[in-house]
């Protein structure tokens, strides 16, 4: 399967140590299926940060990934509670400690808008059904791969 990271640079080699705190499912490195919203990001991380977008292609051998005995995966089909409540923690979590223990994740993507309903939810001002509607991605359900240990990089290969 090949997945997309868009960015300001080229990925020549993932270096968690790049990673961002108070991301969805954690620190890691995040790609997604779908080229378009890869090149969206891309061109979004270039007028925030400066130079090009750039788009870079990897295989993931997803396959043997989910065979491999060592890999701990978690899998959301769909937007859900459980799911609202995961991203809410790791969101919450702005520390390089995992909160989890999965090296391999797949979900939906939250709205990047999402401080308004984090502050209500914490407030106890709307419900956990609410609160995940509203993290919704408004253009309809795109999803995310997440890459969270060095032993889940094996199967990614840079294209």
């Amino acid at each position: 399967m090949i997945l997309y990271h868009g960015s300001n640079v080229e990925i020549k080699t993932v270096d968690f140590l790049e990673s961002k705190v108070g991301k969805d499912f954690g620190v890691g490195f995040y790609l997604s299926p779908e080229l378009e919203q890869a090149q969206e990001m891309a061109d979004k991380k270039a007028v925030l940060f400066g130079g090009d977008p750039i788009v870079t292609r990897f295989e993931f051998d997803e396959e043997a990934a989910m065979a491999d005995p060592e890999i701990a995966s978690l899998s959301y089909e769909h937007y859900c509670v459980e799911w609202g409540k995961f991203v809410h923690m790791n969101r919450h979590n702005k520390t390089r400690n995992q909160l989890h223990s999965y090296d391999i994740i797949y979900g939906p993507i939250a709205n990047d808008n999402i401080g308004m309903q984090m502050r209500k939810i914490d407030a106890n001002l709307i419900t956990w059904e609410k609160f995940v509607k509203e993290l919704e991605n408004k253009g309809g359900e795109t999803f995310q791969y997440f890459f969270g240990t060095d032993k889940s990089l094996k199967y990614l290969k840079k294209l």
